[in-house]
Protein backbone atom coordinates (compact mmCIF):
# COMPACT_ATOMS: atom_id res chain seq x y z
CA UNK A 1 0.00 0.00 0.00
CA UNK A 2 1.17 3.43 -1.06
CA UNK A 3 1.29 5.96 1.46
CA UNK A 4 2.28 9.74 1.53
CA UNK A 5 3.72 11.46 5.00
CA UNK A 6 5.64 14.56 5.47
CA UNK A 7 9.62 14.04 5.21
CA UNK A 8 11.50 13.75 7.75
CA UNK A 9 15.75 14.74 7.65
CA UNK A 10 16.17 10.96 7.79
CA UNK A 11 14.32 10.89 4.35
CA UNK A 12 17.20 13.47 2.86
CA UNK A 13 19.13 11.10 1.29
CA UNK A 14 16.75 9.59 -0.80
CA UNK A 15 15.82 13.02 -1.80
CA UNK A 16 19.09 13.79 -2.85
CA UNK A 17 19.39 11.07 -5.05
CA UNK A 18 16.10 11.53 -6.59
CA UNK A 19 17.30 14.74 -7.36
CA UNK A 20 20.35 14.19 -9.33
CA UNK A 21 18.38 11.05 -11.24
CA UNK A 22 15.40 13.52 -12.12
CA UNK A 23 17.90 16.47 -13.56
CA UNK A 24 19.63 13.90 -15.51
CA UNK A 25 16.66 12.33 -16.70
CA UNK A 26 15.04 15.75 -17.70
CA UNK A 27 17.39 17.82 -18.57
CA UNK A 28 20.82 15.89 -19.03
CA UNK A 29 22.07 17.58 -16.40
CA UNK A 30 24.34 16.78 -13.45
CA UNK A 31 23.62 18.12 -10.04
CA UNK A 32 26.90 18.91 -7.78
CA UNK A 33 26.42 16.89 -5.34
CA UNK A 34 27.58 19.06 -2.38
CA UNK A 35 25.37 21.81 -3.89
CA UNK A 36 22.29 19.90 -3.67
CA UNK A 37 22.61 18.31 -0.19
CA UNK A 38 23.61 22.40 1.15
CA UNK A 39 20.01 22.84 -1.14
CA UNK A 40 17.83 19.66 0.60
CA UNK A 41 19.38 20.28 4.39
CA UNK A 42 18.32 23.90 3.97
CA UNK A 43 15.01 23.23 3.71
CA UNK A 44 14.67 20.64 6.65
CA UNK A 45 16.46 23.18 8.84
CA UNK A 46 14.07 26.71 7.53
CA UNK A 47 10.37 25.52 7.06
CA UNK A 48 9.86 28.76 5.52
CA UNK A 49 12.00 27.92 2.65
CA UNK A 50 9.62 24.64 1.92
CA UNK A 51 8.67 21.26 2.73
CA UNK A 52 9.00 17.63 1.58
CA UNK A 53 6.74 14.79 1.17
CA UNK A 54 7.62 11.12 0.32
CA UNK A 55 5.64 8.33 -0.93
CA UNK A 56 6.57 5.32 0.60
CA UNK A 57 5.52 1.30 -0.32
CA UNK A 58 5.52 -0.73 2.88
CA UNK A 59 9.19 0.94 4.01
CA UNK A 60 10.98 1.58 0.81
CA UNK A 61 10.99 5.25 -0.30
CA UNK A 62 9.26 5.41 -3.95
CA UNK A 63 8.67 8.97 -4.60
CA UNK A 64 9.52 12.70 -3.41
CA UNK A 65 8.37 16.22 -3.88
CA UNK A 66 9.28 19.66 -2.77
CA UNK A 67 6.60 22.36 -1.79
CA UNK A 68 7.17 25.94 -1.31
CA UNK A 69 5.30 29.17 -0.93
CA UNK A 70 4.43 32.46 -3.74
CA UNK A 71 2.89 35.00 -1.46
CA UNK A 72 0.11 36.19 -3.82
CA UNK A 73 -1.13 39.83 -3.30
CA UNK A 74 -4.24 38.93 -5.93
CA UNK A 75 -5.54 36.59 -4.11
CA UNK A 76 -4.35 37.97 -0.14
CA UNK A 77 -3.00 34.50 0.44
CA UNK A 78 -0.18 31.92 -0.44
CA UNK A 79 0.18 29.56 -3.74
CA UNK A 80 1.68 26.51 -3.07
CA UNK A 81 4.55 25.12 -5.40
CA UNK A 82 4.85 21.50 -6.01
CA UNK A 83 8.24 21.40 -7.69
CA UNK A 84 11.60 18.47 -7.36
CA UNK A 85 8.82 15.81 -8.10
CA UNK A 86 10.35 11.81 -8.62
CA UNK A 87 8.92 8.96 -8.48
CA UNK A 88 11.21 5.95 -8.75
CA UNK A 89 10.84 4.24 -12.42
CA UNK A 90 9.43 0.88 -10.99
CA UNK A 91 6.65 3.58 -8.59
CA UNK A 92 5.57 4.84 -11.93
CA UNK A 93 2.21 4.06 -13.16
CA UNK A 94 0.95 3.19 -10.27
CA UNK A 95 -1.07 6.86 -9.35
CA UNK A 96 2.12 7.79 -7.01
CA UNK A 97 2.09 11.32 -8.15
CA UNK A 98 -1.90 11.15 -8.00
CA UNK A 99 -1.86 9.90 -4.29
CA UNK A 100 0.90 12.94 -3.93
CA UNK A 101 -1.15 15.67 -5.77
CA UNK A 102 -4.51 14.85 -3.61
CA UNK A 103 -2.29 14.45 -0.45
CA UNK A 104 -0.72 18.27 -0.84
CA UNK A 105 -4.49 19.40 -2.56
CA UNK A 106 -6.10 18.69 0.84
CA UNK A 107 -3.76 20.44 3.24
CA UNK A 108 -4.23 23.54 0.82
CA UNK A 109 -7.89 22.93 1.16
CA UNK A 110 -7.63 22.58 4.90
CA UNK A 111 -5.20 26.19 5.34
CA UNK A 112 -7.39 29.30 4.91
CA UNK A 113 -3.88 30.74 3.98
CA UNK A 114 -3.61 28.71 0.96
CA UNK A 115 -5.37 29.98 -2.00
CA UNK A 116 -4.02 27.50 -4.79
CA UNK A 117 -1.35 24.97 -6.42
CA UNK A 118 0.79 25.75 -9.06
CA UNK A 119 3.82 23.73 -10.56
CA UNK A 120 5.91 24.02 -13.84
CA UNK A 121 6.88 21.33 -15.98
CA UNK A 122 9.10 21.17 -19.24
CA UNK A 123 7.77 22.00 -22.50
CA UNK A 124 8.83 18.64 -24.31
CA UNK A 125 7.55 16.54 -20.67
CA UNK A 126 3.76 15.98 -22.88
CA UNK A 127 3.55 13.03 -20.38
CA UNK A 128 3.66 14.70 -16.86
CA UNK A 129 1.54 17.56 -18.57
CA UNK A 130 -1.15 15.31 -19.60
CA UNK A 131 -1.24 13.62 -16.15
CA UNK A 132 -1.88 17.61 -14.63
CA UNK A 133 -4.35 17.83 -17.07
CA UNK A 134 -5.94 14.81 -16.04
CA UNK A 135 -5.99 15.67 -12.15
CA UNK A 136 -7.47 19.09 -13.28
CA UNK A 137 -4.66 21.12 -13.69
CA UNK A 138 -4.66 23.67 -16.66
CA UNK A 139 -1.73 25.87 -18.49
CA UNK A 140 -3.71 28.32 -19.79
CA UNK A 141 -2.99 31.35 -17.78
CA UNK A 142 1.30 31.98 -17.93
CA UNK A 143 4.24 30.96 -19.54
CA UNK A 144 7.53 30.90 -17.30
CA UNK A 145 10.58 32.55 -18.27
CA UNK A 146 13.70 32.47 -16.01
CA UNK A 147 17.56 33.54 -15.83
CA UNK A 148 19.94 31.80 -13.06
CA UNK A 149 23.13 32.75 -12.66
CA UNK A 150 25.76 30.22 -13.79
CA UNK A 151 23.13 28.93 -16.77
Amino acid sequence: MIQIREAVADDALYIIDFQQKMALETESLALDYHTLTKGVHAVFEDPAKGKYFVATEGTKVIGSLLITYEWSDWRCGQVVWIQSVYIIPEGRGKGVFKLMYHHIQTLVTANPGYRGIRLYVDKTNTRAQHVYERLGMNGDHYQMYEWMLGS
